[in-house]
Protein backbone atom coordinates (compact mmCIF):
# COMPACT_ATOMS: atom_id res chain seq x y z
CA UNK A 1 0.00 0.00 0.00
CA UNK A 2 1.10 3.59 -0.59
CA UNK A 3 1.07 5.83 2.44
CA UNK A 4 -0.45 9.27 2.02
CA UNK A 5 1.42 12.37 3.19
CA UNK A 6 0.68 12.94 6.86
CA UNK A 7 -1.74 15.79 7.44
CA UNK A 8 -1.83 15.49 11.21
CA UNK A 9 1.73 16.74 11.59
CA UNK A 10 0.77 20.37 11.07
CA UNK A 11 -1.79 21.80 13.55
CA UNK A 12 -2.82 24.41 11.00
CA UNK A 13 -3.82 21.66 8.56
CA UNK A 14 -5.78 19.88 11.30
CA UNK A 15 -7.66 23.11 11.94
CA UNK A 16 -8.43 23.36 8.22
CA UNK A 17 -10.05 19.92 8.33
CA UNK A 18 -12.20 21.00 11.25
CA UNK A 19 -13.98 23.67 9.20
CA UNK A 20 -15.12 21.26 6.49
CA UNK A 21 -18.95 20.94 6.25
CA UNK A 22 -20.41 18.27 8.48
CA UNK A 23 -22.52 15.37 7.20
CA UNK A 24 -25.53 16.59 9.15
CA UNK A 25 -25.52 19.97 7.42
CA UNK A 26 -28.09 18.96 4.79
CA UNK A 27 -27.88 18.21 1.07
CA UNK A 28 -25.98 21.38 0.18
CA UNK A 29 -23.30 20.79 2.81
CA UNK A 30 -22.94 17.16 1.77
CA UNK A 31 -22.51 18.14 -1.84
CA UNK A 32 -19.90 20.72 -0.84
CA UNK A 33 -17.97 18.15 1.18
CA UNK A 34 -17.95 15.71 -1.72
CA UNK A 35 -16.68 18.46 -4.03
CA UNK A 36 -13.92 19.45 -1.61
CA UNK A 37 -12.58 15.91 -1.23
CA UNK A 38 -12.88 15.37 -4.99
CA UNK A 39 -10.84 18.51 -5.64
CA UNK A 40 -8.14 17.54 -3.14
CA UNK A 41 -7.79 14.06 -4.61
CA UNK A 42 -7.87 15.29 -8.21
CA UNK A 43 -5.13 17.81 -7.48
CA UNK A 44 -3.04 15.17 -5.70
CA UNK A 45 -3.30 12.77 -8.65
CA UNK A 46 -2.75 15.30 -11.44
CA UNK A 47 0.03 16.96 -9.47
CA UNK A 48 1.85 13.68 -8.97
CA UNK A 49 1.55 13.54 -5.18
CA UNK A 50 -0.30 10.26 -5.69
CA UNK A 51 1.84 8.51 -8.27
CA UNK A 52 0.65 6.26 -11.08
CA UNK A 53 0.13 2.74 -9.80
CA UNK A 54 -0.26 3.83 -6.18
CA UNK A 55 -2.86 1.83 -4.27
CA UNK A 56 -4.59 3.47 -1.33
CA UNK A 57 -7.28 2.13 0.97
CA UNK A 58 -10.48 4.10 1.40
CA UNK A 59 -9.79 4.11 5.15
CA UNK A 60 -6.60 6.09 4.51
CA UNK A 61 -8.55 8.76 2.63
CA UNK A 62 -11.06 8.89 5.47
CA UNK A 63 -8.29 9.41 8.01
CA UNK A 64 -6.50 12.03 5.95
CA UNK A 65 -9.53 14.21 5.29
CA UNK A 66 -11.63 13.40 8.34
CA UNK A 67 -14.68 12.41 6.31
CA UNK A 68 -17.06 9.47 6.12
CA UNK A 69 -16.71 6.44 3.90
CA UNK A 70 -19.66 7.54 1.75
CA UNK A 71 -18.01 10.89 1.00
CA UNK A 72 -14.80 9.19 -0.10
CA UNK A 73 -16.71 6.64 -2.17
CA UNK A 74 -18.56 9.39 -4.02
CA UNK A 75 -15.31 11.22 -4.79
CA UNK A 76 -13.71 7.97 -5.98
CA UNK A 77 -16.73 7.24 -8.18
CA UNK A 78 -16.32 10.59 -9.95
CA UNK A 79 -12.56 10.15 -10.32
CA UNK A 80 -13.14 6.69 -11.78
CA UNK A 81 -15.56 8.14 -14.34
CA UNK A 82 -12.75 10.48 -15.43
CA UNK A 83 -10.33 7.57 -15.76
CA UNK A 84 -8.03 8.79 -12.98
CA UNK A 85 -8.51 5.81 -10.64
CA UNK A 86 -9.90 2.29 -10.51
CA UNK A 87 -11.35 0.55 -7.46
CA UNK A 88 -9.90 -2.91 -6.87
CA UNK A 89 -11.99 -5.17 -4.65
CA UNK A 90 -10.13 -6.22 -1.50
CA UNK A 91 -7.12 -4.17 -2.67
CA UNK A 92 -8.00 -0.47 -2.69
CA UNK A 93 -8.06 2.47 -5.06
CA UNK A 94 -5.38 2.45 -7.75
CA UNK A 95 -4.14 5.60 -9.53
CA UNK A 96 -4.22 5.04 -13.30
CA UNK A 97 -1.68 6.35 -15.83
CA UNK A 98 -2.40 9.65 -17.58
CA UNK A 99 -3.09 7.77 -20.83
CA UNK A 100 -6.32 6.54 -19.22
CA UNK A 101 -7.52 9.97 -18.07
CA UNK A 102 -10.27 11.90 -19.82
CA UNK A 103 -8.02 14.80 -20.75
CA UNK A 104 -10.94 16.75 -22.20
CA UNK A 105 -12.81 16.88 -18.89
CA UNK A 106 -12.82 20.51 -17.64
CA UNK A 107 -11.98 19.43 -14.08
CA UNK A 108 -9.03 17.34 -15.23
CA UNK A 109 -7.78 20.29 -17.27
CA UNK A 110 -8.15 22.56 -14.24
CA UNK A 111 -6.23 20.16 -11.99
CA UNK A 112 -3.45 19.76 -14.55
CA UNK A 113 -3.16 23.53 -14.91
CA UNK A 114 -2.77 23.78 -11.13
CA UNK A 115 0.03 21.18 -11.17
CA UNK A 116 3.78 21.65 -11.68
CA UNK A 117 3.24 20.37 -15.25
CA UNK A 118 0.98 23.28 -16.19
CA UNK A 119 3.24 24.36 -19.07
CA UNK A 120 2.94 20.95 -20.68
CA UNK A 121 -0.85 21.16 -20.33
CA UNK A 122 -0.91 24.65 -21.80
CA UNK A 123 1.26 23.51 -24.71
CA UNK A 124 -1.13 20.65 -25.49
CA UNK A 125 -4.15 22.96 -25.35
CA UNK A 126 -2.43 25.61 -27.48
CA UNK A 127 -1.49 23.04 -30.12
CA UNK A 128 -5.10 21.81 -30.18
CA UNK A 129 -6.37 25.36 -30.63
CA UNK A 130 -3.92 25.90 -33.47
CA UNK A 131 -5.31 22.85 -35.25
CA UNK A 132 -8.99 23.65 -34.73
CA UNK A 133 -9.74 27.38 -34.48
CA UNK A 134 -8.56 28.56 -37.92
CA UNK A 135 -10.81 25.96 -39.57
CA UNK A 136 -13.65 26.92 -37.22
CA UNK A 137 -13.25 30.55 -38.33
CA UNK A 138 -13.33 29.50 -42.00
CA UNK A 139 -16.53 27.54 -41.47
CA UNK A 140 -18.07 30.37 -39.46
CA UNK A 141 -17.58 32.70 -42.42
CA UNK A 142 -19.68 30.30 -44.49
CA UNK A 143 -22.28 29.33 -41.89
CA UNK A 144 -22.59 31.96 -39.16
CA UNK A 145 -26.01 33.58 -38.81
CA UNK A 146 -26.01 37.33 -39.41
CA UNK A 147 -26.70 38.01 -35.73
CA UNK A 148 -23.64 35.99 -34.65
CA UNK A 149 -21.41 37.69 -37.20
CA UNK A 150 -22.57 41.08 -35.97
CA UNK A 151 -22.01 40.05 -32.35
CA UNK A 152 -18.44 39.03 -33.20
CA UNK A 153 -17.77 42.50 -34.62
CA UNK A 154 -19.11 44.04 -31.44
CA UNK A 155 -16.97 41.76 -29.29
CA UNK A 156 -13.86 42.59 -31.32
CA UNK A 157 -14.48 46.29 -30.69
CA UNK A 158 -14.96 45.74 -26.96
CA UNK A 159 -11.80 43.60 -26.87
CA UNK A 160 -9.86 46.44 -28.43
CA UNK A 161 -11.18 48.90 -25.85
CA UNK A 162 -10.46 46.56 -22.92
CA UNK A 163 -6.96 45.91 -24.24
CA UNK A 164 -6.18 49.60 -24.62
CA UNK A 165 -7.49 50.22 -21.10
CA UNK A 166 -5.37 47.36 -19.68
CA UNK A 167 -8.55 45.91 -18.14
CA UNK A 168 -7.32 42.31 -17.82
CA UNK A 169 -10.51 40.95 -16.24
CA UNK A 170 -12.81 42.39 -18.89
CA UNK A 171 -10.38 41.39 -21.65
CA UNK A 172 -10.35 37.76 -20.49
CA UNK A 173 -14.14 37.50 -20.36
CA UNK A 174 -14.52 39.10 -23.78
CA UNK A 175 -11.76 36.97 -25.31
CA UNK A 176 -13.42 33.79 -24.02
CA UNK A 177 -16.78 34.90 -25.39
CA UNK A 178 -15.24 35.80 -28.77
CA UNK A 179 -13.55 32.44 -29.28
CA UNK A 180 -16.59 30.53 -27.97
CA UNK A 181 -18.75 32.31 -30.52
CA UNK A 182 -16.37 31.53 -33.38
CA UNK A 183 -16.44 27.84 -32.47
CA UNK A 184 -20.23 27.71 -32.11
CA UNK A 185 -20.74 29.74 -35.31
CA UNK A 186 -18.76 27.14 -37.27
CA UNK A 187 -21.90 25.00 -37.40
CA UNK A 188 -19.83 22.01 -36.29
CA UNK A 189 -21.12 20.66 -32.99
CA UNK A 190 -17.80 18.92 -32.31
CA UNK A 191 -15.91 22.21 -32.59
CA UNK A 192 -18.47 23.91 -30.37
CA UNK A 193 -17.84 21.37 -27.61
CA UNK A 194 -14.18 22.42 -27.51
CA UNK A 195 -15.11 25.84 -26.15
CA UNK A 196 -14.45 24.65 -22.59
CA UNK A 197 -10.87 23.83 -23.58
CA UNK A 198 -10.36 27.27 -25.08
CA UNK A 199 -11.77 28.85 -21.93
CA UNK A 200 -9.38 26.73 -19.84
CA UNK A 201 -6.26 27.79 -21.73
CA UNK A 202 -7.21 31.48 -21.78
CA UNK A 203 -8.07 31.44 -18.08
CA UNK A 204 -4.95 29.45 -17.22
CA UNK A 205 -2.64 31.82 -19.07
CA UNK A 206 -4.17 34.79 -17.25
CA UNK A 207 -4.32 33.11 -13.84
CA UNK A 208 -0.67 32.05 -13.94
CA UNK A 209 0.72 35.29 -15.37
CA UNK A 210 1.39 33.99 -18.88
CA UNK A 211 -0.43 36.74 -20.78
CA UNK A 212 1.22 39.98 -21.94
CA UNK A 213 0.52 42.83 -19.54
CA UNK A 214 -0.65 44.90 -22.48
CA UNK A 215 -2.24 43.14 -25.49
CA UNK A 216 -0.29 43.83 -28.68
CA UNK A 217 -2.11 45.99 -31.21
CA UNK A 218 -1.52 43.35 -33.87
CA UNK A 219 -3.35 40.75 -31.76
CA UNK A 220 -6.25 43.14 -31.23
CA UNK A 221 -6.40 43.92 -34.96
CA UNK A 222 -6.37 40.22 -35.84
CA UNK A 223 -9.52 39.71 -33.75
CA UNK A 224 -11.16 42.52 -35.70
CA UNK A 225 -9.96 40.91 -38.94
CA UNK A 226 -11.47 37.54 -37.97
CA UNK A 227 -14.82 39.12 -37.15
CA UNK A 228 -14.80 41.25 -40.31
CA UNK A 229 -13.97 38.27 -42.53
CA UNK A 230 -16.74 36.19 -40.98
CA UNK A 231 -19.21 39.02 -41.46
CA UNK A 232 -18.16 39.35 -45.12
CA UNK A 233 -18.37 35.60 -45.64
CA UNK A 234 -14.70 35.30 -46.59
CA UNK A 235 -13.58 31.90 -45.35
CA UNK A 236 -9.97 32.24 -46.52
CA UNK A 237 -9.51 35.61 -44.81
CA UNK A 238 -11.12 34.35 -41.60
CA UNK A 239 -8.84 31.30 -41.59
CA UNK A 240 -5.74 33.44 -42.21
CA UNK A 241 -6.60 35.96 -39.48
CA UNK A 242 -7.32 33.26 -36.89
CA UNK A 243 -4.11 31.50 -37.90
CA UNK A 244 -2.35 34.78 -37.17
CA UNK A 245 -3.86 34.87 -33.67
CA UNK A 246 -2.78 31.29 -33.06
CA UNK A 247 0.75 32.03 -34.34
CA UNK A 248 1.10 34.94 -31.92
CA UNK A 249 -0.23 32.81 -29.06
CA UNK A 250 2.10 29.97 -29.91
CA UNK A 251 5.11 32.29 -30.08
CA UNK A 252 4.26 33.87 -26.73
CA UNK A 253 3.89 30.48 -25.08
CA UNK A 254 6.98 29.03 -26.78
CA UNK A 255 9.15 31.61 -25.03
CA UNK A 256 7.88 30.23 -21.71
CA UNK A 257 8.31 26.59 -22.73
CA UNK A 258 11.90 27.37 -23.67
CA UNK A 259 12.59 28.56 -20.11
CA UNK A 260 11.15 25.41 -18.55
CA UNK A 261 14.23 23.20 -18.67
CA UNK A 262 12.67 20.50 -16.50
CA UNK A 263 9.80 20.15 -18.94
CA UNK A 264 12.06 20.15 -21.98
CA UNK A 265 14.28 17.49 -20.46
CA UNK A 266 11.25 15.27 -20.07
CA UNK A 267 9.72 15.89 -23.47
Amino acid sequence: MTDLPKHTADPAESDALAVLPEMSGGGGALKGLHARVLDLLGLAICGGDLETGSVVRIEQFQERYGVSRSVVREAIRVLASMGLVASRRRVGVQVLPAERWNLYDPQVISWRLASPARLAQLQSLTELRNAIEPEAARLAALRAPLASASELMGLAGKLWAAGQADDAEAFLLLDIKFHRLVLSSSGNEMFAKLSTLVEAVLTGRTQYGMMPRHPHNEALQLHVDVASAIQRGSGEDAHAAMLGIMARTFNEMSSLWGKDTDYLAGS
